[in-house]
């Protein structure tokens, strides 16, 4: 008989959902282009569930050109046209817009800072913040230093990144580990 892991509650039943917990989120991620894809995907939930955006993952990846900065910050108003026929993907102009515009601003930040990831990470001085959260209930949906991070992407030029959205992209790429410490990830980092 195998024994169940305790997990963060979030992540329910669901196979993908587990998956992700247990294998991605809040892991230290320092690679611009999968960087550049969490910001478009936590950017794409914003009024749905994470678990639907999770499951248009993978339609993401082709239509996005795998999340290739340079390729999706020349996207053409043809390219918008066929994302917004694309139904493997979150057709909303909106979202879709930002995401060529977002890959824009992702270059300007790495022709002034070297890379996305240096950039991202001095929010926390390149260190990881390990949270000592014990139920859900603990975990905030924003913190100063999201709010501080939505408003320098914003004045960058970067769009739908707010205050929630930003401290969602903390916990997702590990700069924040809210795992809950009853779960079995939250001491990996």
């Amino acid at each position: 008989m195998t024994e169940e892991l305790n997990r963060c509650p979030w992540c329910g039943n669901d196979t993908l959902y587990r998956d992700y917990h247990d294998h991605e989120w809040g892991v230290p991620l320092h690679d611009d282009t999968r960087l550049f894809e969490m910001l478009t995907l936590e950017g794409a939930q914003a009024g749905l569930s994470w678990l639907t955006v999770l499951r248009k993952r993978e339609g993401y990846r082709r239509a996005f050109a795998g999340f290739d900065i340079q390729t999706v910050a020349n996207f053409s108003d043809e390219d918008v046209a066929r994302l917004l026929a694309d139904s493997s993907i979150i057709r909303n102009r909106l979202k879709i817009a930002s995401t060529i515009s977002n890959a824009k601003a992702v270059m300007e930040v790495q022709n002034h800072h070297g890379s996305f990831n240096s950039y991202l990470w001095s929010f926390v001085d390149g260190v990881p913040i390990v949270n000592q959260r014990k139920t859900m209930g603990e975990v905030p949906a924003s913190t100063p230093l999201s709010d501080t991070m939505s408003r320098e992407l914003k004045r960058i030029g970067f769009r739908f990144v707010g205050t929630t959205i930003c401290y969602a992209f903390m916990q997702a790429t590990g700069m924040v580990n809210d795992h809950l410490t009853g779960c079995f990830c939250h001491g990996r980092n």
